[in-house]
Parts: C-alpha cells; structure tokens; sequence
C-alpha cells in the first residue's frame, strides 16, 4: 500500500509537470538520473540546450528563472520514480533472500517490479515525441506538446501498476467473506462492479487523450457542448466537427470535440455505474455483505459523483491546475474504489 501511495503521488506530480508545461524542459535521459544543475553557468548551458528543441520557439520570452521552475518539476517527478523503485525493489529483495514471499506473490512481485521499470523507459519515449516534431500526429505540430498516443500509454501503465499495488495488498490482508444470503448478493454484484471498474479504468484513460489534445481548453459549456444562445445561436450536445478526421478512427485520438465527447459520455456512464452499483447493494442483502465490500461500494458512489463535479468545474472554469491536479488524483481515488 504505501508503494501504491507513492505510485498515486507520481500521478499526481506527473499531472502538475504536464499542467505546468514543464515535461519538456529536460532534454535527455540517464538510467540512474544525476544530480540538476549546481550553478549558474550549469543553468545556462542547460537552457542552452532547451533552445535547441521545437517547444522554444512557442516560449521564446522565458527567462533564466522560468526555466529553472518548469526543470524543477520535471526533474522532481523523474527523480520520485527512481524513489518508488528503490521503495519497491530494495524490501522484495530483501524479503524474497529471507524466503518470506509466497509463491503466489513472487511472480506478480516481478510483474510489478517489470512495470515500474518499463514506465521509466515508456515516459522518456513520450517526452522524445514532444522534442522532435516528426513524431508528432499532423495537428500538432504547430503547438509543439507530447503525443496523445504516448501521453495515454504512460498514464495507463501508471494506472494498471497501481491496481496491481493495490490488489495484491488487499490480498496479502485477507478479510471477511460473505455469508449466507450474502453471498448469494455478492455474486450478483460482481460482474456488474467489474464492470464499472473496467469502465472507471476506460474513462481514465479517455482522460489521457482529453489532456494530450488539451480538449479542457475548449467547449467549456456544461451540460451542452456548444451554447450560443447568447448570441442568437443554438445549444448543442453533440458538436458539428466531431467526426472531422479521416479515417474515422483518428478522430477519438486527435479531433478535440470528440475527445472531449467521448470523455464526457464515458463520464456519464462511470457515474451511472457506481451509484447504480450502490443502489443495487443497498437493495438486496446489504447487511449480510462484509463490512469492507459495503465501505467500498458506498465510497465508491460517493467517489464518482466527487470526480464528476469536479470535471465539469474544471471544464467551466477551464482548466486551472488546482482543479485539473485534484481531478486527476480523483481518478486514482475512484479507481481504488
């Protein structure tokens, strides 16, 4: 569990890096990392070597100081992620020469260990997108920013290392079982919470693309999408340009009004499937569940409809890092649900 805090803790400081635009600033990658610049001629060569890559010719009126702030982030969510693997990799050496792994969770210990490896390799090939503009989709390439496709393949690795995190801590604790006409109860309401979860997990991930495409920057009109009757015009739940794209397919990837609908309708239906999950519960044997699965069930209700709030309040005040941050450890939290 307290990898998986750490791992929720990266996500968090990864959002930040990206909300502040900083995932760039860092130019090349160390296996082991290294110490950041020490003085003043250290920062300038460093800033030097900024300039010689496509984001700075959108950034030209940063300063010394600007640029010492956004390093500052990526360096920090970098050098946390050598932190989790020492956190995680030093107590399983530790304990597996003691003999004090099960068979069981050795090979998933190594699963694990294998994930957290390939995030570090996997976020160095998502920053290379955004430092050469040929790797770029077409629509991108005059505002220069990581590919939505390796945006959501880091994020997704994140999220599935954290379950695995967490699922094998759940299972180490053991805990009560239903009984009796619970178990009846519980097994009509596994599928359904398996459900959800795939779908929580599915949304998350839509997320990705929402934030690679920057599609919070537009349509920040809630409940429609486009609402003109201000001036005369209609309000629409579906924008015009959503299937814009050709092939088709590109447009839930890179078109910004889908993205931004596909999020919006996979919201929805995470919503309805988590308080739809709580009521189903409370109205079949509710009492005979273990108290743990009733705790989960009645968070996770109360979990969805937070991380809607605050995604549509981050949309309609469009996108302020406080609310962005908070809306992506939101996701964390209801996946933990």
């Amino acid at each position: 569990f307290g990898c998986g805090g750490l791992v929720a803790g990266m996500v968090s400081v990864g959002g930040l890096t990206r909300l502040t635009r900083s995932g760039l600033s860092m130019t090349d990658w160390k296996l082991q990392g290294g110490l950041p610049p020490m003085n003043r001629a250290d920062w300038e060569r460093e800033f030097a070597r900024y300039k010689l890559y496509p984001e700075w010719q959108q950034r030209q009126s940063m300063t010394l100081e600007e640029f010492k702030y956004i390093y500052a982030w990526e360096y920090g969510h970098r050098m946390l992620g050598r932190v989790v693997g020492l956190a995680f990799g030093l107590p399983l050496a530790y304990f597996w020469s003691r003999g004090r792994l099960t068979p069981w969770l050795k090979p998933r210990a190594m699963a694990l260990l294998g994930l957290g490896g390939a995030q570090g390799l996997i976020g160095w090939w998502m920053v290379r997108s955004g430092l050469n503009k040929d790797l770029l989709p077409e629509r991108q390439k005059q505002d220069v920013r990581v590919s939505p496709y390796r945006l959501a393949t880091h994020l997704t690795m994140a999220f599935i290392t954290y379950s695995g995190l967490v699922w094998c801590g759940l299972e180490q604790l053991g805990g009560q079982r239903a009984v009796s006409e619970g178990v009846k109860h519980a097994a009509k309401l596994t599928p359904i919470a398996r459900g959800a979860a795939c779908l929580t997990l599915v949304t998350a991930i839509s997320g990705a693309f929402v934030a690679g495409n920057d599609a919070g920057m537009a349509f920040n009109v809630w409940p429609y999408m486009v609402d003109d009757r201000d001036v005369g015009g209609e309000a629409t739940f579906v924008p015009p340009d959503l299937l814009e794209l050709q092939p088709l397919w590109r447009n839930m990837f890179e078109n910004t009004a889908c993205v931004q609908f596909d999020h919006r309708m996979l919201a929805y239906g995470t919503a309805l499937s988590g308080t739809g999950l709580f009521a189903l519960a409370r109205s079949g044997a509710w009492h005979a569940l273990p108290i743990v699965t009733r705790r989960f069930v009645a968070a996770g209700a109360l979990a969805v409809v937070g991380q809607a709030s605050l995604g549509v309040a981050t949309l309609l005040y469009v996108v302020p890092i406080e609310l962005a941050a908070a809306h992506q450890l939101g996701a964390i939290g209801l996946l933990t649900c």
